[in-house]
């Protein structure tokens, strides 16, 4: 009987370890894949820890009849450590925890640099901004803008930011972090514990797989470009409660994480590198970032749409807009320059502020995750 006890104990240990290997970024986990066996350990993980739990209990007493008994109270303490380490100190959603009280300042009252990025949304007259620093560790915040509900993600392993309509088939809904997929962070609703990825918004396992959340159109830019095209912006400030968990020195917004995760790749094309990502209808392309920098416009096509990518004099705030088919652009300052007309960098004409330019969905990311999820993406050359 006392083969029970160390069969229970070692395979509840290997369960703990293994229902958390394949959702966090552990050597090898992230390459493969095993979302689905991931999901079946998680959907069954008090099957799993009854069964073996009910045989260590079988064999409790024979274990600890032998004379030695340090070995079995050896193999239960490293057991009980293991269920802790892997419940209570690796599991996603308390590693990063959701802020206790969100606090938001306008121009005037705000404390956080210019040079600061931020993630902002633009809904119904009301502008919201919400700093990297802060969100990446968050890795997402809910809230409302303009009477709407938004939830704002992102995610410092792909270096993504997206925000999105938290409805799940017509309901609210509430999200918790639980780990992640090919390097990107997932989070499962409360309703159904479907798995969503933050990268694009759709379930990939649960009983919503396929569902996609609606997205929000978001912009990336500093503190100042900000106030520049939206002087009543309102800020998110830090939450106190998680002050000592902020890159307040915005190391990684600035490309200068050292971690192997979150690190910046300074050549083109790398792994790590930066990219910006635009998708039109169903086809994808991606603009190296270091090229952006140098030649700060491009007037492309993606597919048969003309688009025109644009980065301001700060170096990291951009846009982009759809291109009437006869108009390229070129940047005066931080103004869109055509044949006919100008435009600032918010899309708008100066001659006539009812004119405005199309605003297309651009994402600043790592390479390697751009590709990941768009792998029919093209490359500007």
């Amino acid at each position: 009987m006392k083969k029970l006890f160390y069969v229970g104990l070692a395979g509840w240990a290997l369960f703990e370890v293994s229902n958390v290997y394949f959702i966090m970024p552990m050597p090898g986990s992230q390459r493969i894949n095993s979302i689905d066996l991931a999901y079946f350990l998680y959907s069954y993980r008090w099957v799993f820890r009854i069964v073996f739990g009910a045989f260590s209990i079988a064999g409790v007493s024979a274990a600890f009849s032998q004379k030695i008994k340090w070995v079995p109270a050896l193999a239960l303490i490293a057991t009980i450590s293991i269920i802790y380490l892997f419940n209570f100190v690796m599991s996603a959603d308390y590693m990063f925890l959701q802020p206790k009280h969100i606090v938001f300042k306008d121009q005037k009252t705000n404390i956080l640099s210019d040079n600061a990025l931020v993630v902002c949304v633009d809904y119904e007259g009301q502008v919201k901004a919400f700093p990297v620093r802060y969100i990446l560790y968050h890795h997402q915040v809910q809230d409302t803008i303009g009477g709407k509900p938004v939830i704002i993600t992102y995610c410092n392993v792909c270096r993504t930011g997206r925000v999105y309509e938290p409805i799940v088939k017509g309901q609210y809904e509430k999200f918790r972090l639980v780990g992640m997929d090919h390097f990107n962070a997932m989070f499962e609703d409360a309703a159904t514990r479907s798995w969503w990825r933050q990268v694009n918004g759709e379930a990939i396992v649960g009983s919503l797989k396929g569902e996609m959340l609606p997205e929000i159109e978001s912009q990336q830019m500093t503190v100042k470009k900000l106030f520049e095209l939206y002087p009543h912006a309102l800020v998110m400030q830090e939450d106190a409660a998680s002050k000592l968990k902020y890159d307040t020195l915005g190391k990684f917004e600035r490309g200068k994480s050292k971690s192997s995760l979150t690190r910046t790749d300074s050549l083109s094309w790398q792994d790590k590198s930066w990219v910006i990502g635009i998708k039109v209808n169903e086809q994808s392309k991606a603009y190296d970032w270091n090229q952006l920098k140098k030649v700060r416009i491009i007037n492309d096509k993606i597919g048969h749409q003309p688009i025109v990518l644009a980065l301001a004099q700060d170096g990291q705030s951009f846009s982009a807009f759809v291109r009437p088919d006869t108009t390229s652009f070129i940047l005066r300052g931080d103004t869109l320059v055509s044949a006919n007309e100008k435009y600032s960098f918010a899309g708008i004409a100066y001659k006539d502020t009812a004119q405005k330019l199309k605003r297309i969905k651009a994402y600043q990311e790592f390479w390697y995750s751009w590709r990941t999820f768009h792998p029919s993406t093209a490359r500007y050359k």
